[in-house]
């Protein structure tokens, strides 16, 4: 995957938004709340899991505990180009789902949720 497939990817879920944080971080929100981000340099890239899928991610090394994030189920990747694109949209979708299940109902109206 590339970051030009992660940044089309986050931005084509509903509600979407990029913002540039934490220095050069490209952090991927949905009614202000995260749900992805990207290192500066682009190439690592981390995202809110469900339990299931943050255990099973992590337990079989294919992933990490994000730093800072793990309390709440976010896996990190160092190198996002031995990722198959289709896997990792995927995941993003979910961790979309999940942050967006959060909002209120005003706010999940809006984006057509």
């Amino acid at each position: 995957m590339t970051p030009a497939e992660f940044d089309k990817a986050c931005l084509g879920l509903p509600g979407a938004t990029m913002d540039v944080q934490w220095g050069d971080d490209h952090v991927y929100k949905v009614g202000g709340k995260m749900f992805a981000a990207t290192g500066a340099a682009g190439t690592s890239f981390s995202f809110k899991a469900s339990d299931i899928a943050f255990e099973a991610l992590t337990e079989s090394g294919r992933g990490k505990p994000a730093p800072y994030l793990a309390r709440a189920r976010w896996v990190w990747f160092e190198d996002m180009a031995g990722m198959d694109a289709a896997e990792v949209a995927d995941w993003l979708k979910t961790a979309h789902a999940l942050i967006a299940a959060k909002l209120t109902r005003k706010q999940r109206a809006e984006f057509g949720l």
